[in-house]
């Protein structure tokens, strides 16, 4: 059984006892989540629509931490211009304990 879940403007594919890293939830570890935006459910056949409103997937916290550094290069050639900036996006590791369908 799988589902299909939006969180931080991304679509994401769980199961139970996965582990992903979503955006940063705000939330402290070992703390619930429940995640209210469900696209689809499979079980036995793919259920999409009106027919997974009422589904949810449930799910704790199990860590937060920021991602690897991503270095941001801009330069224009002939003109002498160039910056360097790094980013380091945070993010929220979740582990799925259940998926109600």
């Amino acid at each position: 059984m799988y589902a299909v879940i939006a969180t931080g403007g991304k679509q994401y594919k769980v199961s139970e006892g996965d582990v992903i890293r979503v955006e940063k939830l705000g939330k402290e570890v070992g703390e619930a989540v429940t995640f209210e935006d469900v696209l689809a459910v499979s079980d036995e056949g793919l259920k999409v629509g009106a027919d997974v409103a009422a589904a949810s997937v449930e799910a704790t916290v199990v860590s937060n931490g920021r991602a690897k550094k991503v270095i941001v290069y801009r330069y224009k050639p002939k003109s002498g211009y160039h910056k360097k900036n790094g980013h380091r996006q945070a993010y929220t590791a979740v582990k799925i304990e259940k998926i109600n369908a």
